[in-house]
């Protein structure tokens, strides 16, 4: 595997871990994987309620808990930090504001266009900026935009395909319509940056996400243009996964036909695994009150049938009959507990024997 760089910062991998939310990837699992030579991401959804202890804002629970949350990473393990911060959210810009200013290596965001990120920068910052997109065309406006009202352009973007686990961009019936793979996607998206690449002489790689489990997936997308691979269902089933192992036994005892599609409160579909408390919402047996938090920008309490942010944190606690675990469509593939060290040492290896196949076959 080659490394992957992103402006100044070189992961000796090109395996991202992909920042999920509410919980699952904290100091633990980010510091883990920047160890073994990844770049480690800590989700920033959420954090207002882990850290209630703090302060009785959310909001700014929130931003001490991400400050708290980098640090420890900081003193786990030396390698690159992220934080995936998603637009969505109501407290995107205080938590933007506190990545940089903790000199956090990466942001990641996507749900939503994040067209005024580039705005929270400073001229003593560090802090790469990497949005999340689900088509070329959206890569373009944000480039343009970037480019045309900050004289700024991304230094990598994360092209997120429809098998991902989590909140999809994308429409209910384009997630299993051939036009949208990330098959589909990837040279489409890699060809429009490099017309920003080839004019403003500057190297944005493309990273992959959606549905990448192995080392042969990962060998296949790069063959295709990626630069480098993100990955989260696969790292949830590790001990350094800072969720329950209740909830991480959701993912061993998991079928492929458990895992669904959900309407999400946020307007968006959504990919989890299926549980009693998903049915319940299905049968209408689900209503919240009051809206605790005010977490997310599209969130209508009048219209949602229970509270997401709620029900996530539930389910990283292991509470399941009272929420739900996200997951990849690849999440029943997992069967027991490893570590990440072991993970990405198979990551490895799986990608090296499908060179060498690939090798040994075109001679």
């Amino acid at each position: 595997m080659k490394t992957l760089q992103i402006g100044n910062l070189t992961a000796q991998l090109p395996i991202v871990q992909g920042g999920m939310g509410v919980g699952i990837s904290l100091s633990g699992l980010a510091s883990a994987v920047a160890k073994e030579g990844g770049i480690g991401v800590i989700s920033a959804a959420g954090l207002g309620l882990l850290y209630k202890k703090l302060s009785s804002n959310y909001t700014e629970a929130g931003n001490l808990g991400l400050k708290e949350e980098i640090r420890k990473a900081r003193e786990k393990a030396r390698g690159i930090i992220g934080v995936n911060i998603m637009v969505a959210l109501s407290d995107f810009a205080e938590l933007v504001k506190t990545s940089i200013s903790e000199k956090v290596d990466i942001i990641f965001s996507g749900a939503g266009l994040p067209l005024d990120l580039p705005s929270f920068l400073r001229k003593d910052s560090v802090t790469k900026l990497v949005p999340i997109v689900s088509s070329a065309r959206a890569a373009k406006l944000i480039c343009e935009k970037w480019k045309n009202n900050y004289d700024y352009l991304p230094d990598a973007v994360v092209l997120e395909g429809p098998k991902a686990g989590g909140h999809l961009g994308y429409k209910e019936n384009q997630l299993e319509d051939e036009h949208y793979s990330l098959e589909q996607l990837l040279p489409q998206v890699v060809e429009e940056v490099s017309h920003f690449e080839e004019k403003y002489d500057k190297k944005i790689p493309v990273i992959a996400a959606g549905g990448i489990y192995t080392g042969e997936d990962i060998y296949r997308v790069m063959e295709l243009g990626a630069s480098g691979v993100q990955l989260g269902t696969r790292f949830v089933t590790t001990y350094e996964c800072d969720a329950s192992e209740a909830f991480k036994k959701t993912y061993i005892e998991a079928k492929e036909e458990d895992i669904e599609i959900i309407k999400s409160p946020v307007g968006m579909p959504g990919r989890a695994i299926h549980c009693n408390f998903l049915q319940k919402v299905k049968d209408g047996l689900k209503q919240p009150k009051v809206c605790p938090f005010k977490c997310i920008k599209t969130c209508d309490i009048s219209k949602s049938p229970y509270c997401i942010v709620t029900a996530l944190y539930n389910a990283f606690k292991g509470n399941l009959e009272n929420g739900y675990a996200f997951a990849g469509s690849n999440a029943f593939r997992a069967s027991r507990i490893t570590s990440v060290k072991e993970t990405i040492s198979d990551l490895v290896k799986e990608f090296r024997d499908r060179e060498f196949f690939t090798r040994s076959s075109s001679k």
